[in-house]
């Protein structure tokens, strides 16, 4: 017997993680993404693990989260607290994780009718296109 719904209504929810690709519902996305527990998912100009600045937390605390899910790629790394200071300032709490664990710990999250925000990195960039 089912207690719940494998999904909320009105929730975004993470379908699929590639290695250089991360769906949201049906739609796949090939970059960076803050994907919020309703409405718009978002592209976040973030190129890599290196190039992460305050300013790209900042934009997630004004989505007003209660919790931020950090994807940082194929592997976990965590993100330098000096980064997440407007997180913290407003007391947001941040789990950092591998990609595929962020997006599997965000739908559970999600489906719990928590306010988070997956903030992802893809596990892979693209590769750049050979053209001859």
């Amino acid at each position: 017997m089912k207690f719940q719904p494998d999904t909320l209504a009105g929730v975004n929810a993470i379908t699929r993680v590639e290695p250089s690709r991360l769906w949201v519902g049906a739609t796949a996305y090939g970059h960076s993404l803050l994907v919020p527990w309703q409405g718009e998912v978002l592209d976040w100009a973030v190129g890599s693990f290196e190039a992460l600045e305050p300013a790209h937390f900042a934009r997630i605390a004004e989505l007003d989260p209660e919790v931020v899910i950090f994807g940082s790629g194929a592997r976990l790394r965590f993100a330098h607290p000096r980064l997440l200071t407007a997180l913290i300032e407003r007391r947001v709490g941040v789990e950092c994780m591998d990609t595929a664990a962020a997006a599997r710990t965000y739908n559970v999250l999600v489906n719990e009718g928590r306010r988070v925000v997956g903030a992802l990195l893809p596990q892979a960039l693209p590769s750049p296109s050979i053209q001859g």
